[in-house]
C-alpha cells in the first residue's frame, strides 16, 4: 500500500500544457440531456397513465404486483449511485485492490435478507419496515425508528447529489450549483408523480446506463494501454493488486475480515432493514419473487465491483505511461476518475458524455429511492396512524406533497455535503454511524423474544450515541492534530470555481505514524466495522435493560414478528441441556398463521385488533415431556 496522494495543496496556477481541456463536444451535450429526458418521461408515463385512478398503494408501493428483474435492478441501482462510480476506482488507484474482497460479504449479506428479513416481513404485509417495530413493541419504538431513518437518508441524499454535479462542473464547467438543481429537480418531479412503480421502471434503465458507461470506459482504457493483461502485469509490478491480509486487528482501515465481515453488516443495514429496499421487497408480486429479487442483485453487485476495480487497475495504469498534469495531481482523489475519463475519451465524441450520463443515472437512481422511501415512511409511520380520516385523495396528494419537499430538503442538504471529505467513505460512514444502530434495533425484536419496548428504545439510544461518539470524535481528533501529512484516510475536497479551497478530514480516523492510544485508538476504528460495533452496542444493551426490567413478562408477542434462529440452534442440544436453559422455542409456530388474532393493519393505516382479542403463544400441555422442543400453540385472551 503506497501513502495517498497529497491532495492538500490549493489549485494553482498552471501552464497551458498542464491545463487539462474539459470540454463536452455537441453530442456529448446530447447524450446527456437524454438521460434527463428518458428518465423524466418513463417517469411521467407511470404518472399519468391512469391519472384520477391512482391509489395510496398504487403510489407508494406499486400495487404490489412487481416481477423478479425489475425489482433485482432497482435493488442494484439503490445504492449504487455515482458515489461508488466515482470512489472505487479512486480507492483501488490509490491503494490497490485490497477494497475488491468487499464482495466476499455480498453473500451473507444477501442470503441472510432473502431468508430471515424478506419472510417475516412479507408476510405481515407491511408498507413501512418501522410498521414491524410497533407489532414487535409499540409505537413509540415505531417512531423513533422512522425518525432515525429519516435522519440518515436526508444526509446521505446531500453526499449522492452532490457528487455527480461537482463532476459534470469538473468535465464541463458547468455551474456546481444549477447542475445540482437541474438533478435534484428533475428526480423530485417524477418521483413525485409516478411514484414507485415509475422510481423502479426509471432504475430498470438507469441500471443499464450505468453498466454502459463504465464498460466503455475500459474497453478504451485497456485497449490504449495494451489490453487487460499488461494491465494486470503493470499493476502488478506496482504492487497495486493486493494480497489476502489477514490480520484481524479492527483498527486497520481494510483487511480481509474487516472487508468480509465487517462488510457484512453494513450490508444487512442497506438490503436487510433499510426502507429503500424493503420497499423493493414488499413491491413484489409474491414472497418468492421478493427473495428471487435478493439473490439475483448478487452476481450483479460482483460484476459491478469488478468493472469498478477493472476502472481503477486501467486509470493507475494508463498514468504510469501518461503522467498527470498538474492540476490533475491536486485534485481531490474523487476527481481522479472524472480527469481520467476526459483523457482517455477525448476526441471520441458522445463517449465522455455517456460517462457523465453514467454518474447521473447512480445518482438519479439512489436519490428517486430515498425521496420515495422517505414519503412512504412519513406519511405510513408518522400520518395516518395520527390522521386517520384522511381520505384516499387527500392522502395521495400529501403523499406527492412529501415527495416534492424531501427533494428540496436534499437540495439543501447537498451544500452540507460539499463540506465533506472523501465522497466514498463519508457515505459509507454515515450508513455506518446511523444503519448499524437500527440493524441492532431489528435483530433484537426479531432473534430476541425477552426484548422489550423500554429495552429497545434505550439501546437504540446507548447505539447512536456510541456511533457519533465514535465518529464525530475521529473527526475532532484529527483536525485537532493537524493535516500537515497526508495518511491514507485523509482527503481534501477541492472546490471548483470561485469557492475557496476546503481542506477536511474524512469521518474515518487516519493512519498516523505513532500508534494512537486510549480514546484516540477508538476513534481508530474502521469505518467497515461502525455497522457492526454500532448494532452490537444497540443488542447488548437492549437486552441488559429488558432483562432487568422483566422481559416481556405481562406482554403479548406476536410469534409472526419473531424469527427462530436461537430455539432452532438449541434444539440441536440434547434434552438435558434444553432443560437447563429452559428453551423457550417459537420454531413451531407457523409465521403464516391465521392473522385475524393479531393486529393488523387497517385500510386507515392504523392497527386493530379484529377479534377484539390478544393473541398469546403457550406451550401445549405435556409437550415439553415428549423428547422435544416444547410445542407452541396460540391461546387467545377477551380483551
Amino acid at each position: 500500500m503506497s501513502a495517498g496522494v497529497n491532495t492538500f495543496a490549493p489549485l494553482l496556477p498552471t501552464s497551458d500544457t498542464d491545463v487539462v481541456t474539459s470540454t463536452f463536444s455537441l453530442v456529448d451535450y446530447v447524450v446527456f440531456v437524454l438521460l434527463l429526458v428518458l428518465s423524466l418521461a418513463i417517469g411521467l408515463y407511470h404518472a399519468f397513465r391512469g391519472w384520477g385512478q391512482h391509489t395510496v398503494g398504487q403510489l407508494l408501493m406499486a400495487d404490489r404486483k412487481m416481477s423478479c428483474l425489475p425489482v433485482a435492478l432497482s435493488l442494484l441501482a439503490t445504492f449504487q449511485s455515482a458515489v461508488a462510480i466515482l470512489g472505487v476506482p479512486s480507492e483501488i488507484y490509490r491503494f490497490g485492490t485490497q477494497y475488491w474482497f468487499l464482495g466476499c460479504c455480498y453473500f451473507l449479506g444477501l442470503l441472510i435478507p432473502a431468508h430471515v428479513f424478506i419472510p417475516v416481513f412479507y408476510r405481515l404485509h407491511l408498507t413501512s419496515a418501522y410498521e414491524y417495530l410497533e407489532l414487535r413493541f409499540n409505537k413509540a419504538v415505531r417512531v423513533c425508528g422512522t425518525v432515525t431513518f429519516i435522519f440518515q437518508m436526508v444526509i446521505y441524499m446531500g453526499v449522492v447529489l452532490y457528487a455527480p454535479s461537482l463532476a459534470l462542473n469538473a468535465v464541463t464547467g458547468f455551474d456546481l450549483w444549477l447542475s445540482v438543481l437541474t438533478l435534484g429537480i428533475v428526480c423530485t418531479v417524477y418521483t413525485a408523480l409516478g411514484g414507485l412503480k415509475a422510481v423502479i421502471w426509471t432504475d430498470v434503465f438507469q441500471t443499464l446506463v450505468m453498466f454502459l458507461g463504465q464498460l466503455v470506459v475500459i474497453i478504451v482504457g485497456s485497449a490504449k494501454v495494451g489490453g487487460l493483461g499488461h494491465v494486470w502485469e503493470v499493476a502488478s509490478q506496482h504492487g497495486r493488486i493486493s494480497g489476502i491480509v489477514l490480520d484481524p486487528d479492527p483498527f486497520v482501515r481494510h483487511t480481509f475480515w474487516t472487508l468480509a465481515f465487517g462488510g457484512v453488516f453494513m450490508m444487512l443495514s442497506l438490503y436487510g432493514v433499510n426502507q429503500a429496499q424493503v420497499q423493493r421487497y414488499l413491491s413484489s408480486r409474491t414472497e418468492k419473487a421478493a427473495v428471487l429479487s435478493c439473490y439475483a442483485v448478487f452476481p450483479c453487485q460482483q460484476l459491478v465491483l469488478c468493472m469498478s476495480c477493472l476502472i481503477g487497475l486501467v486509470m493507475f495504469v494508463y498514468y504510469q505511461e501518461y503522467p498527470m498534469s498538474t492540476q490533475q495531481a491536486q485534485a481531490a482523489p474523487d476527481q481522479f476518475v472524472l480527469y481520467f475519463v476526459m483523457d482517455l475519451l477525448k476526441g471520441l465524441p458522445g463517449l465522455p458524455g455517456l460517462f457523465v450520463a453514467c454518474l447521473f443515472s447512480g445518482s438519479l437512481s439512489t436519490i428517486s429511492s430515498a425521496f420515495n422511501s422517505l414519503a412512504t415512511v412519513t406519511m405510513e409511520d408518522l400520518i395516518r396512524p395520527w390522521f386517520p380520516q384522511f381520505s384516499e385523495v387527500q392522502a395521495i396528494m400529501l403523499s406527492r406533497i412529501l415527495a416534492f419537499g424531501y427533494g428540496l430538503l436534499c437540495l439543501g442538504m447537498a451544500y452540507i455535503s460539499s463540506q465533506m471529505g472523501s465522497v466514498l467513505q463519508a457515505a459509507l460512514s454515515i450508513f455506518g454511524m446511523v444503519g448499524g444502530p437500527l440493524l441492532g434495533l431489528f435483530c433484537l425484536g426479531m432473534f430476541f423474544p425477552c426484548a422489550n419496548p423500554l429495552g429497545a428504545i434505550v439501546g437504540l439510544l446507548a447505539g447512536l450515541i456510541m456511533a457519533f461518539w465514535i465518529g464525530i470524535g475521529s473527526i475532532v481528533t484529527n483536525m485537532a492534530s493537524g493535516v500537515a501529512p497526508s495518511p491514507p484516510n485523509i482527503s481534501s475536497f477541492s472546490l471548483p470555481s470561485n469557492l475557496t479551497t476546503v481542506t477536511m478530514t474524512t469521518l474515518m480516523p487516519p493512519t498516523t505514524l505513532s500508534k494512537p492510544t486510549g480514546l484516540q485508538h477508538l476513534y481508530s476504528l474502521s469505518y467497515l466495522w461502525y455497522s457492526a460495533h454500532n448494532s452490537t452496542t444497540v443488542i447488548v444493551v437492549g437486552l441488559i435493560v429488558s432483562l432487568l426490567t422483566g422481559g416481556m413478562r405481562g406482554r403479548t408477542l406476536n410469534p409472526r414478528t419473531i424469527y427462530p434462529v436461537l430455539p432452532k440452534l438449541l434444539a440441536l442440544l440434547p434434552m438435558s441441556c434444553q432443560k437447563r436453559f429452559h428453551c423457550i422455542s417459537y420454531s413451531q409456530v407457523d409465521l403464516s398463521v391465521d392473522t385475524a388474532a393479531f393486529p393488523e393493519k387497517m385500510s386507515n393505516g392504523t392497527l386493530k385488533n379484529s377479534r377484539d382479542k390478544e393473541a398469546v403463544a403457550v406451550p401445549e400441555e405435556g409437550s415439553a415431556h415428549q423428547g422435544n422442543s416444547p410445542t407452541f400453540i396460540l391461546q387467545e385472551t377477551s380483551l
